[in-house]
């Protein structure tokens, strides 16, 4: 009905391009499409969400070509592709949806609808089995064809047949898909080739015509079969998790139940060995558990009673019993894999980069093509034979599958050798951004600390308060759930009764406050002292001689002033102090940011290393701060783990996210997230950028400078068709198994 007016990005800054690696003659596309794509037609309140299979819609081509089409359907309003898995999902308002079936199948693809409910999963069908003896034929054939011509063998026909047998043997479908291809008005390498190969025919050069398209087919098969390690280091996270787990049923007795059926809170057994099949809690049992495929860890990790365990992990050592937590669909592991097939849609920029030159490159080819075929016999007295052939050379040459190919299958590689290590990155921008940054802001609590810091002293302010004051503050304490409150809360519950607490209020970078008994207590930091207007030379002193020792101070207030104070220190992880060292042989430059105070974040940032510490920070203060650094032309990446965090992790051109696994939003929320609490994977995943960044810029380099060379030597007279394939399926070849050494560990 009308054009395509709108591409919503799924995450980002970027636009969305599915990259699936199954096929990778149809990655040669010159015209990339988004995964969301709106349609301009008024929105309907009936609107529908319809999905279906295609098994033929496996690369941006096919996409394009189904992006257009319905983009001329009334009804339909919104399309969202997910390459991945061949799934179409079609916003629509009308009454059936045969039309949308209908226009998938004038493209020469099969629509089958999923029913709503259907797993995914459930509907994925395996490729059909192809037979290798077509493509045997096919080279023997075209063997033929070259051996009896170069020896005169046999007369003209004899060797047109061999050639035609060659070709039809193993070129349907590249012929299918180039006519396709052309009627949608898309120059894509099977059109290319079709017309490369048909001219070639036409000018009665038999042998070469056969020679190409086999070698054409063959260097196909080879790129896809390359191609599917980059996809299948993705898709294989779904088998490690099994399909049967051992649930407690009502009577006491244990059965085994398929994973995707069992409930929330039921109760699940896993014996030593065993893969753990959904997301839980413990409630029985001690074991130690391999966490590799969801966090990256090397080292196994202590179980017991309360703890996470997560599905895809091994249990080793002992029997656990464990409550389900979460769904199989919305386990941790299912989120990283949902994580990755949506970074997998997103183009890098580099990769937009080579799509648009693409976009033009191709058309100024086939022109340019032409031109030399009739330039040179028109006005110049050549050779319509020679320059003809020469033109059928320059388009095959010429074919950009190589660029455009080199981009996502590095990218792809990239995010896959990234998931394995436990870093899970929410697009190629960010795994492309990541070699650029060259300053890094970092949190303190949780982050550079495990975040459990314990009460170490309590000091009375007030002689009537001194019995009491543990208890209120722990009362204030427990409503908070920020680690320093936590760690007083846990130092009072044992030796004192909790109060009610009325008008509670949590005061964001400072404290909390709340009535107990009808009076108004606040119990908070530094800062929140100084704002009421309660401190005195005195209690500065108490103070500055806590913090210097690295000790965070939270003290209770009442209208008539402090009570009592209560210092916390948190431990230094010793990741964080190998991590800093990494980052700064990297040239990355570091900052602390922390509500804690001045004393507190300097002590802590001398021990780790850290070359820049700020405290008394509220969250729009580590905003201000990640501006300061923009402001003086810095490229900044910000690591948090808390809410606090949020404003700055926002602004920051990469946000770290710690300790994902298990969480309900950071997997969702964060540009990369890190699956454990390992500050060292910050600089793993920086090495690994820059290696995506150099591999990149390589297959590029790659690509152009062989096309620049063969183009002359075409240009020249002096090159063949087959020589012309090899340069392009050749270079292809080079560039895919450039860019999948990323996932070498």
């Amino acid at each position: 009905m009308g054009p395509i007016s709108k591409v919503t990005p799924t995450h980002g800054h970027d636009e969305h391009d599915a990259v699936h690696a199954e096929h990778a003659h149809s990655c040669c596309s010159t015209k990339a499409a988004p995964a969301v794509v709106t349609i301009d037609n008024a929105a309907s309140a009936d609107a529908r969400l319809s999905s279906f299979r295609i098994e033929a819609m496996d690369c941006p081509t096919e996409q394009t070509l189904i992006q257009n089409k319905l983009g001329k359907l009334a009804g339909v309003q919104k399309l969202e592709f997910n390459l991945i898995n061949r799934i179409l999902g079609v916003w629509h308002d009308l009454p059936s949806t045969d039309p949308i079936r209908d226009a998938i199948g004038s493209l020469g693809m099969q629509a089958d609808l999923i029913e709503e409910g259907a797993d995914s999963e459930a509907v994925t069908a395996p490729a059909p089995k192809k037979h290798w003896w077509p493509l045997a034929l096919s080279g023997v054939a075209a063997l033929a064809a070259e051996v009896v011509h170069f020896a005169s063998l046999g007369p003209t026909w004899v060797v047109a047949l061999l050639a035609l047998v060659s070709i039809f043997s193993c070129g349907l479908t590249t012929y299918k898909k180039g006519w396709i291809a052309l009627k949608n008005f898309n120059l894509n390498i099977n059109a290319l080739m079709s017309i490369a190969v048909t001219g070639a025919v036409l000018i009665g050069q038999w042998p070469e015509a056969a020679m190409v398209m086999f070698l054409f087919t063959v260097a196909e098969l080879i790129e896809a079969k390359s191609l599917d390690r980059a996809r299948n280091a993705i898709s294989g996270l779904m088998q490690l998790t099994p399909e049967l787990a051992t649930v407690r049923q009502a009577d006491g007795s244990w059965l085994e139940v398929e994973a995707k059926k069992v409930e929330l809170d039921a109760i699940v057994r896993v014996k030593p060995g065993e893969r753990i099949g959904l997301d839980g809690e413990v409630v029985s049992g001690q074991s130690t558990i391999d966490q590799a495929p969801i966090t990256g860890e090397s080292l196994p990790v202590e179980k017991t009673v309360g703890d996470k365990v997560f599905a895809g992990t091994i249990n080793q050592a002992g029997s656990l019993e464990y409550r389900v937590t979460a769904a199989a669909n919305n386990s941790t592991l299912a989120r990283i894999i949902h994580a990755v097939e949506a970074a997998q849609g997103s183009r890098a920029p580099t990769q937009r980069f080579v799509d648009s030159f693409s976009r033009i490159y191709t058309p100024v080819v086939f022109v340019v093509a032409l031109a030399v075929a009739l330039i040179a016999p028109l006005f110049f007295g050549g050779a319509w034979f020679d320059w003809i052939y020469r033109a059928l050379v320059l388009l095959v040459v010429a074919c950009p599958c190589a660029l455009v190919i080199s981009t996502p299958v590095t990218i792809v590689s990239g995010l896959a050798a990234a998931a394995r290590k436990g870093i899970l990155i929410k697009g190629g921008v960010y795994l492309e951004m990541g070699e650029k940054l060259d300053y890094l802001a970092l949190d303190k609590t949780g982050t550079l600390t495990y975040g459990k810091p314990v009460q170490t002293d309590y000091v009375a302010l007030h002689a009537e308060a001194a019995d009491s004051a543990p208890a209120i503050a722990a009362s204030l304490a427990g409503r908070s759930d920020h680690p320093v409150s936590q760690a007083i809360a846990k130092a009072a519950e044992a030796n004192s009764t909790a109060h009610e607490v009325t008008n509670f209020e949590a005061l964001g970078g400072r404290g909390v406050k709340g009535e107990i008994n009808g009076r108004m207590y606040h119990l908070g930091n530094h800062r929140l002292v100084e704002e009421l207007g309660l401190c005195s030379p005195e209690l500065e002193a108490r103070l500055d001689a806590l913090e210097m020792q690295g000790k965070t101070v939270v003290l209770l207030l009442d209208a008539t002033g402090p009570l009592a104070l209560f210092a916390v220190a948190d431990t230094v992880k010793e990741s964080s102090r190998q991590a800093i060292a990494e980052l700064h042989e990297l040239g990355i430059k570091t900052l602390m940011l922390t509500g804690d105070n001045p004393h507190t974040a300097k002590a802590i940032a001398d021990q780790v290393g850290i070359d820049q510490a700020q405290g008394n920070l509220l969250p729009a203060d580590k905003l201000a701060a990640i501006e300061g650094l923009y402001a003086q032309n810095h490229r900044v990446g910000m690591v948090g783990d808390g809410i606090n965090d949020a404003p700055a992790l926002a602004r920051a051109e990469i946000g770290f996210a710690m300790a994902a696994a298990g969480t309900d939003t950071a997997i969702e929320t964060a540009d990369v997230a890190l699956m454990d609490d390992d500050l060292r994977k910050i600089p793993a995943f920086i090495r690994l950028s820059r290696k995506t960044s150099a591999v990149l810029k390589q297959n590029i380099v790659l690509a152009i400078v062989t096309k620049v060379l063969f183009i002359g030597i075409t240009f020249a007279g002096l090159a063949t068709m087959w020589m012309a394939v090899f340069a392009d399926m050749g270079v292809s070849l080079l560039v895919v198994f450039n860019g999948l050494r990323l996932l070498k560990k």
